[in-house]
């Protein structure tokens, strides 16, 4: 199982906050299932530099690396980028795509997209240099018209759920729905620690097992691997 969407490196933004909480995270998440993880540290353009960022989680990755074992989930740097007017024309973009790949994970707004906005995600998503991941969709799901929605599929963008959409009484019906419907593609925690926003993805996935069957969650693995083939050779 692979975690698409996680906040484990320490100390680097709202995640996780020192060594010992992400040791935390990563055990926990390996006694879930989790084989590999993306550690997609928050990037935005508006607080610092492509250049100070990668400084950061390299950093941050330093100081967490030589406390794993060898038993510990498979790390992939990545970063979860907020979109902001202009990134299509970011020439750092492909240093923040997940270690080894061209798989960009992609943090939207979270209220109406203008057109332009919905224009230059789809210029970005037909340029060839990217696959467009965008990070929990549930967030901002129902503010955009299904056009939108429709329109990101045909140009190939994948779509990541966290997997507390899943759990929650008020939300799963619709993130069955939306896996149903191959709306949903890829799971993640988007965990940050071990209290309030802790990794809860075998939960989520015994909920998928439950209500559709194992062959969603063999699709979501399958596809997982084949994204990431380069990085985990």
């Amino acid at each position: 199982m692979i975690d698409f969407h996680s906040h484990i490196l320490p100390g680097i933004d709202d995640g996780s906050p020192d060594v010992s909480t992400s040791l935390r995270m990563v055990a926990e998440m390996k006694r879930q299932g989790i084989e590999t993880i993306l550690a997609t540290s928050h990037f935005y353009a508006t607080k610092q530099s492509p250049e100070q960022f990668l400084f950061n989680r390299y950093h941050a990755f330093e100081r967490l690396s030589p406390q794993l074992s060898a038993r510990s989930p498979e790390i992939l740097l990545g970063a979860e980028v907020l979109f902001f007017p202009g990134i299509s024309r970011m020439r750092e973009l492909p240093d923040l795509c997940v270690e080894g790949t061209n798989l960009l994970l992609l943090e939207m707004p979270f209220k109406p997209w203008s057109e332009n906005t919905v224009q230059e995600v789809k210029s970005l998503a037909s340029s060839g240099e990217y696959t467009i991941l965008l990070a929990h969709i549930e967030r901002y799901y129902s503010q955009q018209p299904r056009r939108v929605w429709d329109e990101f599929l045909d140009y190939g963008m994948l779509m990541q759920a966290n997997a507390d959409f899943f759990l929650s009484l008020f939300s799963r019906h619709k993130a069955l729905r939306l896996l149903k419907e191959s709306r949903i593609h890829l799971l993640g925690t988007d965990a940050h620690n071990m209290t309030t926003r802790a990794p809860r993805m075998q939960e989520a996935v015994s909920v998928i097992r439950k209500y559709l069957g194992s062959e969603f969650l063999s699709y979501m693995d399958d596809l997982g691997h084949h994204l990431l083939c380069d990085a985990l050779e």
